[in-house]
């Protein structure tokens, strides 16, 4: 096994903390649909997809990306990545 396998597969010791963050509602809707399909909690689910972000790539195969696009019609979550910047309450 080489070092970079071991550090893979070897528990990352971190330190959660409690954050009050502002989401919108239909996305919130969707995403926690989303950690409940994978069995896991909401803040395990955003620091996969966080992580990946910071990488460039996608947290999602194309299987789960149907699944989010059928959430999101469920959800009515009628918006897409464009309308990141343009938010207003």
């Amino acid at each position: 096994m080489t070092t970079s396998e071991t550090e893979e597969s070897s528990p990352l010791k971190v330190e959660r903390v409690q954050t009050g963050v502002r989401i919108e509602k239909r996305m919130l809707k969707v995403l926690k649909a989303l950690a409940e399909y994978f069995d896991m909690s909401l803040g395990d689910l955003l620091e996969g997809i966080v992580l990946h972000a910071f990488e460039g790539k996608c947290a999602f195969g194309d299987d789960v990306l149907k699944r989010i696009d059928a959430l999101k019609q469920i959800y009515e979550m009628d918006y897409d990545a464009t309308a990141s910047h343009k938010m207003i309450e």
